[in-house]
């Protein structure tokens, strides 16, 4: 029996040891995996809890951990909101994540926790604000009261919404007839585009375009691509996802995209060191990567960095009213253009409109007639399913608009977990549809967009 006994002890000791040493491990250097995990709990929980309003423990559950890896339920996180900052760990001791709130450029994930040298990078911006418009929408943010009985009973349909619907905004003859919100959100609540971001950074450069600042055709685009093959990367190639950079886009493991988003400071790093595998404008690969180098190019030429971080508002969101836009920044100042766009459905809706109007606003060309062309065109690499400026023709899962049933016209602004604007230049019709909706559940705002159409066509709109 003594023997038993020191066997157990024993057994227990060494227990204890192997436990001990895989604490100490994960909390001198923890792996890769569960550092990614909990910066973008920081970051998400960040930009929800102090753009939105919502409640970090609401958003931890619902947004991180009900529709993530499961390691992600062991997640725990602090909320300074004396310091603007979020803390996450896993068991809330190991492997931190940081996200700091910067006013107006919204969160930013620290990786390394280097709050002082993000501070000197990038100093924090007024409050982000949203300023009372009530004129009629989309000059002002009241909704006048039109109603379609036909368009209520489509939207009182859960199966087309989708689950886990968060927002859907119908406009129609350039008025929104119709919208739907989830429990919990609501007209003023600003919500996540992720890679719907592109398409409005590309409008950025747009804007740019108009004054003859940048153009489809430069090249030498960086300063570390002076010569050499990366040297003949056109602007065009990167808006057309054909860059020929060797960005992996692979989510749930730590590949290029969430080592650039959750381990990086600097996200441009990353992408801009990559090797090419391909020739620039030969082969097209999905790249968030290279809508990050878009925004670092857009704001290199304007030069001072001040004046780029004002950019997007004064030149964009002002003028056509999107007065709830955040475009978040890293942690050393270059905006996120591949993934965090914070705006309330209307002005994701307001943003549609305006494409749908060939990027003229009350009159005034805000975007050139050519970059709206290549927005509409598709690239020969993607086989057509992208365009030529960082949207899609492709409905989300791949469909065709003919297979979908719907208009030749019509694309897309599509981002992750069910996000997506349908326009329709046609029937003039913008659909916003806002969720957290991944795409295992095999939702498709088609089908929503095939059944407005019809509608609308039987009631003679």
């Amino acid at each position: 029996m003594r023997f038993v006994l020191r066997v157990v002890k024993s057994l227990a000791l060494l227990l204890v040891v192997i436990v001990a040493m895989g604490a100490a491990w994960l909390y001198v250097s923890p792996p890769e995996l569960l550092r990614v995990g909990d910066g973008y709990a920081a970051k998400i929980v960040c930009s929800n809890v102090f753009l939105a309003g919502r409640d970090p423990e609401q958003v931890l559950h619902e947004d991180v951990q009900a529709p993530g890896n499961p390691l992600l339920r062991l997640v725990r996180v602090a909320v300074d909101r004396q310091e603007k900052r979020v803390t996450a760990r896993i068991l809330g001791l190991f492997a931190p994540g940081y996200a700091i709130y910067r006013g107006a450029l919204g969160c930013s994930s620290v990786p390394d926790g280097d709050f002082e040298t993000a501070a000197r990078a990038v100093p924090d911006g007024p409050e982000a604000q949203s300023s009372p418009n009530e004129a009629i929408w989309p000059e002002g943010n009241t909704v006048a009261d039109v109603h379609d009985s036909g368009v209520d009973a489509l939207l009182a349909n859960k199966d087309l919404l989708g689950p886990a619907m968060r927002a859907v905004v119908v406009v129609h003859n350039g008025r929104i007839i119709a919208e739907r919100y989830g429990d919990g959100f609501g007209p003023t609540t600003p919500l996540t585009g992720w890679s719907m971001t592109k398409t409005v950074n590309a409008a950025i450069v747009g804007r740019l375009m108009l004054d003859n600042r940048i153009t489809f055709d430069d090249i030498a685009l960086l300063p570390q691509w002076q010569g050499g093959d990366h040297s003949t990367i056109k602007l065009s190639d990167l808006m057309g996802m054909q860059s020929g950079l060797a960005f992996n886009e692979s989510y749930g493991t730590v590949a290029d995209v969430t080592r650039m988003l959750y381990l990086d400071a600097d996200m441009t790093v990353l992408p801009a060191s990559l090797p090419l595998e391909a020739s620039p404008g030969e082969r097209f690969n999905y790249s968030s990567g290279t809508s990050v180098l878009i925004s670092k190019i857009w704001m290199d030429r304007i030069g001072n960095m001040q004046t780029a971080l004002a950019y997007p508002k004064m030149a964009l969101f002002d003028p056509i009213g999107m007065s709830s836009a955040v475009l978040e920044v890293d942690a050393r100042g270059t905006f996120a253009g591949s993934s965090y766009l914070y705006a309330t459905a209307r002005d994701w809706a307001r943003f549609g409109q305006f494409l749908l109007q060939d990027g003229v606003w009350n009159g005034e060309r805000l975007l050139p007639e050519r970059f709206m062309t290549a927005m509409r065109t598709p690239t020969a690499s993607s086989g057509g399913k992208y365009t030529q400026a960082q949207a899609w023709l492709a409905a989300p899962g791949g469909d065709s608009s003919a297979s979908a049933g719907l208009p030749d016209d019509t694309f897309w602004m599509e981002g992750h977990d069910g996000q997506s604007v349908a326009i329709v230049p046609s029937a003039k019709l913008v659909v916003v549809r806002l969720g957290l909706t991944p795409s295992w559940l095999r939702y498709k705002p088609q089908m929503l967009v095939k059944q407005l159409l019809a509608t609308l066509d039987h009631n003679g709109q």
